[in-house]
């Protein structure tokens, strides 16, 4: 995938939130401070009862019970429908592993900046490293985060630099973890298509050698949190999206459902699956990608791990064959992967406005599948 040039991005000096935190606890540089309309305020925000957010059971989605089956695959439907996103209990991922992976995350942030920094971040890549992501312009506003980001998967991907070497087993806890969301991404991918009445290998099949990246967020404790965001809006480019939410933290990530802002409340030992954009395009619609951010707190600190897995970057993508019909027009072009990937990179994060790249204009609706 093509990368711009560090030269050719002129993003000024970008404060390091934690060091922030250390040396001015009550400040909040310009840079960082939201307009109004962007701040996230209890008026536009909604607190769900707890039976309102979708919570899939994924032993139930493997069970031999047919009609187990059925009913767990229904509610799949649902949440993919209606919410763009659900939490997934009983996945099969070792709870150890999820301590492990939350352990080596938090180590590596409490590192020294100068030991972080042996990482940077470069615009415009999905190879990864430490500093803010999705930075392009001088002007631009700033999320109260630090982030990591590595290449996983195909290999290509990777960049040994930027694997750190401290904490001792970062590196191989991020395999391990990284196998084990891989497979449960796959599965669940299996189950998604089953929900829409497809053959159950249809993504995988299509996807190739698919690819998957991790990013853990660290959100440091702000001041004034009424003013500032851990994350801006954005939808994910990824099929799917699996989010780890660290133990004992603060409720930072919120999705936007009836233009409203849903806090999500941590299930203990959940994963979180978030439709991303390529699933929106995959299915002409009827799942939709969904639009979330993350807030932070004024005394609690935060972590996120975070992995995507999409199509491999050479695979075309647009609507499936069987869900379209003479009723039914397609929505979405047909494109490559890999120019979705740079094009959802090389732009500032901005609700979803990355996907009307894909989106065929409403004058060509009447012309059908592409």
């Amino acid at each position: 995938m093509a990368t711009i040039p560090i030269s050719s991005v002129k993003v000024g000096h970008i404060d390091d939130v934690q060091e922030l935190r250390k040396t001015q606890p009550t400040i909040i540089p310009q840079r960082f401070v939201r307009d109004k309309i962007e701040r996230p305020t209890s008026l536009t925000t909604v607190e769900p009862s707890a039976s309102d957010i979708p919570t899939i059971n994924f032993s139930k989605l493997s069970s031999e019970n047919t009609d187990e089956l059925r009913t767990e695959i229904s509610q799949l439907a649902t949440a993919c429908k209606d919410w763009g996103f659900f939490q997934v209990v009983n996945h099969g991922i070792d709870l150890s592993l999820l301590e492990s992976i939350e352990k080596v995350a938090q180590d590596f942030f409490m590192l020294p900046l100068a030991e972080k920094q042996k990482y940077p971040m470069a615009p415009g890549t999905i190879q990864g490293g430490y500093g803010q992501a999705f930075v392009f312009s001088e002007d631009q506003k700033l999320d109260w985060c630090n982030t990591f980001v590595l290449g996983l998967e195909p290999k290509f991907l990777r960049c040994p630099m930027l694997w750190p070497t401290n904490p001792e087993k970062f590196s191989e806890t991020v395999e391990i973890y990284s196998k084990e969301v891989r497979k449960l991404c796959q599965n669940l991918l299996k189950y998604i298509a089953m929900s829409l009445g497809l053959e159950g290998e249809i993504f995988e099949k299509m996807f190739g050698e698919a690819v998957q990246a991790i990013r853990m967020n660290y959100y440091p404790p702000c001041s004034r949190p009424d003013l500032v965001l851990g994350l801006s809006p954005h939808s994910d480019g990824s099929a799917l999206t699996v989010l780890q939410q660290g133990k004992n933290n603060s409720v930072g990530l919120q999705i936007l459902k009836d233009d409203q802002w849903v806090p999500v409340q941590p299930i203990p030992n959940a994963l979180v699956i978030i439709i991303g954009d390529t699933i929106e395009v995959l299915t002409n619609g009827i799942y939709k990608s969904v639009e979330h951010r993350a807030v932070t707190h004024k005394v609690k600190d935060r972590l996120s791990i975070v992995t995507y897995y999409a199509p491999s970057l050479e695979v075309e993508v647009g609507p499936v064959q069987e869900l379209l019909d003479e009723n039914t027009p397609c929505k979405y072009r047909r494109y490559n992967h890999g120019e979705y990937s740079e094009h959802y990179i090389t732009n500032k994060l901005q609700g979803k406005k990355a996907l009307e790249f894909a989106k065929i204009q409403s004058k060509s609706l009447n012309q059908g599948p592409m």
